[in-house]
């Protein structure tokens, strides 16, 4: 590792580091764990106009970071909170997408779509049970346009920056994460079900969401929350998008992105627990890139120029 290396994340708009035996630390902890383990960098578009830099500047450190250190394995650069607003500067120089669709939210989709959305999903109505999750669920019409007045606006729109990407690109030359994870309440297992449903209707092939779960992220800092209500939360949603990659084609390797994961130390027991229960599942072993995505997504990998580039996800 070169002497102009560091690891950093933004605080107040102030980079602070992260010492590199603290990545090694990350990285070896996901191998040691069973998971195979990526590089990433992630160019934040509002941190780039903090610190002065360019998507291409990330893409050219990021390389250049990775010859250093002989780092073998995959890597990619991440274009994290984007929309169609931004998205244009980050197509070329990134090969992961975090799609953020949080703002959209709440906001009604035409009723044309709600309808259709009902309709493609009326065979769920009646008693939903999803294996893994304890509770059952009653589903109604009307619970059912309660989910995409809710959620399908949001979906609908990454389905737009997806094929935005997809035309500028071309399909299946990067990874496509849907974020909804910027939001004051978490959902609920039936939620996240149905939203995975509009996510495969969308024709989004992604590998990985990231929703929103109980308790604080702060970067840098511990867990600040519930653990026992996480570990149900994480559990549960671990089950759903296994019963959710069969039930609507969705890519095997769909996973679960957990946004600004380092540090978290008092929920990596419940995490790993989680992982150990679900050992023989396919998914399971494309899910455990949870517990890398925690420890590493607010590590930002930073030389000479202070770009925000960030470190490792499974």
């Amino acid at each position: 590792m070169t002497e102009s290396l560091r690891f950093v994340f933004v605080k107040n708009g102030t980079p602070e580091v992260y010492l590199p035996w603290q990545m090694v630390f990350y990285l070896t902890a996901g191998l040691t764990a069973g998971v195979v383990v990526s590089l990433f960098t992630r160019p934040v578009a509002r941190e780039h106009t903090i610190i002065g830099t360019t998507p291409s500047d990330t893409r050219k450190e990021a390389d250049e970071a990775v010859r250093a250190c002989g780092w073998d394995g995959p890597y990619f650069v991440d274009a994290d909170h984007i929309g169609l607003g931004n998205i244009d500067e980050f197509i070329e120089s990134s090969d992961f997408f975090t799609l953020d669709v949080a703002d959209f939210i709440g906001e009604p989709a035409d009723k044309s779509d709600v309808d259709s959305f009902v309709q493609r999903h009326k065979k769920f109505i009646g008693s939903l049970a999803i294996p893994g999750v304890d509770e059952t669920f009653d589903i109604t019409e009307e619970r059912l346009r309660t989910i995409a007045g809710k959620f399908l606006l949001a979906v609908k729109q990454a389905g737009r920056i997806y094929r935005h990407i997809e035309a500028a690109r071309g399909a299946d030359n990067f990874i496509t994460e849907v974020s909804m994870d910027e939001t004051l309440l978490p959902r609920t297992p039936v939620e996240m079900f149905f939203i995975l449903a509009a996510i495969a209707a969308e024709g989004i092939p992604g590998q990985t969401i990231a929703p929103k779960f109980t308790g604080r992220f702060n970067k840098g800092v511990d867990y600040v929350g519930d653990v026992t209500l996480f570990a149900k939360e994480f559990e549960s949603d671990l089950a759903v998008v296994a019963f959710a990659v069969k039930e609507f084609g969705l890519p095997e390797n769909l996973k679960l992105s957990i946004h600004s994961g380092s540090d978290k130390f008092s929920i990596y027991g419940p995490i790993a627990k989680a992982l150990t229960l679900n050992s023989d599942s396919n998914f399971s072993r494309a899910a455990a890139f949870a517990l890398t995505t925690f420890s590493c997504t607010a590590a930002k990998l930073y030389s000479g120029s202070a770009s925000n580039s960030s470190g490792g996800r499974v």
